[in-house]
């Protein structure tokens, strides 16, 4: 075959793949959101949930998900970044590093479902807190952790080394070039794995049925006490949150109105991770534009 027939083929059949897995995404996203609008008000996201009468919102189950989404974060950033860190800054290349980031590997593809499951059995169980909102963060922390060190290392590595060099012949110390040199360099970065993996978090289900509950009681929006149990900050409390929420007016069936609340959430849900992603892609952009004054 001739080498320019052959290249106008490759490059057909590969814009044919590429334009039917764009054509397939656009259909689902398309249909998960026009399915949802009619059921979106500021009612609904705001309102509490129902289980016998129709009416009901998704208010209580938002701020569950937006509430342990921070709290995860919250535990979840340092411990990666200072793992991110130690790795690609401190750690010699050895068999025990190679060790490391293979469990790191391991550990990023376990299915949601086990990491719920030794979340059960750890947290709520052994730990004894319950299904509660702290059960759910720790769990998500296992969920998280993984990919959150591993796009802290490549965001590490990707920066040049002539700016390590540059930092150590100005007099600075190893850390000081870290704290002040590389880590500001590889932000943007950082920050977009950050709110990918937030993303990630808000959709996640499996992992909270088994440890943040099913069940999303009555909050008192006035009470900001984490120590009353009627307090939306009390990590103590069950929590249900959107995903799980979809999950189990779906599998129950006592909602008289399930289909309506059920694609209005998904489209919330769909909605707020393409809001994610978007955010990662414009913060990284401006961001890096900032510091390299590009």
């Amino acid at each position: 075959m001739n080498p320019k027939l052959s290249n106008r083929v490759a490059i057909t059949v590969l814009y044919v793949i590429a334009s039917t897995i764009v054509v397939i995404l656009a259909a689902l996203l398309g249909y998960i959101i026009i399915s949802g609008l009619p059921a979106l008000s500021w009612h609904f996201l705001t309102s509490p949930a129902r289980a016998f009468t129709s009416g009901g919102g998704i208010g209580i189950q938002l701020f569950n998900s937006f509430y342990l989404l921070i709290l995860t974060m919250l535990i979840s950033f340092p411990i990666a970044l200072g793992a991110g860190i130690y790795l690609n800054e401190y750690a010699k290349q050895n068999w025990v590093t190679s060790l490391v980031r293979t469990a790191i590997e391991i550990l990023s593809s376990l299915p949601s479902v086990v990491v719920g499951l030794f979340g059960f059995l750890i947290f709520v169980v052994q730990f004894g807190f319950g299904f509660s909102i702290l059960s759910g963060a720790f769990a998500l922390t296992f969920f998280n952790l993984p990919l959150l060190t591993r796009s802290i290392e490549e965001a590490l590595a990707a920066v040049p080394d002539e700016q390590r060099e540059g930092g150590l012949a100005l007099g600075l110390s190893k850390w000081e070039t870290v704290l002040h040199i590389i880590v500001p360099a590889a932000l943007p970065t950082i920050l977009t794995g950050v709110i990918l993996s937030a993303g990630r978090i808000f959709g996640e289900a499996a992992a909270l049925i088994f440890t943040a509950g099913q069940s999303a009681p009555a909050l008192n929006f006035t009470d900001w006490n984490p120590f009353n149990i009627a307090s939306p900050l009390n990590p103590m409390r069950p929590a249900e949150t959107l995903a799980v929420h979809i999950w189990k007016i779906n599998s129950e069936g006592i909602m008289p109105d399930a289909k309506a609340i059920s694609s209005g959430s998904s489209a919330v849900l769909v909605i707020s991770v393409l809001a994610f992603n978007l955010l990662a892609r414009f913060v990284g952009h401006r961001l890096f534009k900032r510091l390299t004054a590009g």
